[in-house]
């Protein structure tokens, strides 16, 4: 299934990368599959433009599509039960990727703090700073509404609150060893 055209089986609202602009592609429309990390689908049209399908919209890539790529571990983590762990939060974190480089977040060194704090009435705040790989791409609202979602179904957590920051910038210092590794920088 990965890098042959598939017609679109339904109209389908898309994110555009890098922009982050929202827009509705046709039914039909043709597109390859590149990336199928973190339960999203990054596709490339007909004319090279890069669009991420959300794990909810996966369906329009159709029935082959979905028996080669079942529901992705985090939306099965959503449905764990149990208590807070902090190691679970790392573990979603995981589960997100850049739509342009196969690396999840973590690996690439966009996440500057992850700080759980326990709440009077029960259950943990979860506050997490996090950067992108350059301060225009427009993908970073799109990633920080990823991790606030996944995030915030774990067992425990009541509250998300990510925020975007720019301090320090990003570079490729802050990518670990696996992701340099995996992106064939070593």
């Amino acid at each position: 299934m990965r890098g042959l055209l598939t017609p679109l089986a339904r109209d389908c609202e898309v994110t555009m990368i890098p922009s982050g602009e929202r827009v509705m592609v046709p039914a039909g429309t043709e597109v390859r599959v590149l990336q199928t990390l973190g339960g999203n689908v990054t596709v490339q049209g007909d004319y090279g433009q890069l669009m991420r399908i959300d794990e909810k919209d996966a369906e329009v890539l159709g029935a082959d599509y979905l028996a080669q790529n079942p529901k992705s571990e985090a939306s099965q983590a959503q449905a764990a039960e149990g208590t807070f762990d902090e190691e679970r939060v790392w573990e979603q974190l995981r589960t997100v990727y850049d739509p342009e480089i196969p690396v999840n977040i973590v690996e690439l060194g966009l996440v500057y703090q992850c700080k759980p704090t326990p709440l009077p009435e029960g259950g943990y705040r979860v506050e997490i700073q996090m950067t992108v790989t350059a301060p225009g791409c427009g993908m970073g609202p799109v990633l920080v509404d990823d991790v606030r979602r996944k995030v915030q179904d774990l067992p425990g957590v009541k509250e998300a609150d990510v925020q975007l920051v720019w301090d320090p910038p990003w570079d490729q210092s802050r990518m670990s060893d696996v992701a340099r590794l995996q992106l064939g920088w070593m």
